[in-house]
């Protein structure tokens, strides 16, 4: 939700955003799209830039949001995504010589925002809450848009996050001059 917030601070608008799921639980399982931009995470974002919503409301619209996405990814990742199954029929749809407007318009869309959570600690064995100095700050992840971001996170532990946003040097709708 932090991300999508960023974005609309930002931008003044949502877009397409594309965060990894995993689908470790299916042979040669790879990843599946979670979407999260949703009604919920929408009116929990538009509710944090009105400043006569309520912390109260916003805690309320933030919950409602995450469970939403929580329940996104879980779907994802038993096989209910919908993007690895439309990516199958572009795929079919080019062996067979066949035009899908449908599919070019849906698959042709950007995804400005690009995100990945790096998994951290996740057996307990670096106890990083009683030794801090073996947190990782991750890795990164490249935008796949001209004029979108990639954003890598970690949740490191109760008391750690840590973001790398990239973005194309070219591209002035992401790019700030930064004063030191």
């Amino acid at each position: 939700m932090a991300i999508q917030l960023a974005f609309y601070k930002e931008h003044q608008q949502f877009c397409l955003t594309y965060e990894a799921g995993m689908m470790r639980l299916f042979r040669d399982g790879r990843t599946e799209t979670v979407r999260p931009v949703t009604q919920q995470s929408c009116a929990f974002v538009k509710a944090m830039c009105n400043p006569k919503t309520s912390k109260e409301e916003c805690r309320k619209l933030l919950y409602f949001a995450c469970e939403n996405h929580q329940e996104t990814a879980r779907r994802a990742m038993i096989g209910e995504g919908v993007d690895r199954h439309l990516f199958c029929l572009y795929i079919v749809s080019k062996a067979l010589k066949i035009d899908s407007p449908f599919l070019q318009q849906v698959l042709g869309e950007p995804w400005r925002l690009s995100t990945s959570q790096t998994p951290h600690d996740q057996t307990g064995v670096l106890r990083t809450n009683e030794f801090p100095e073996r947190l990782s700050f991750g890795g990164g992840f490249g935008p796949v848009a001209d004029d979108g971001y990639g954003i890598s996170y970690v949740i490191a532990g109760e008391n750690h996050v840590f973001f790398h946003v990239s973005s194309y040097a070219h591209c002035k709708q992401t790019v700030r001059p930064v004063s030191v």
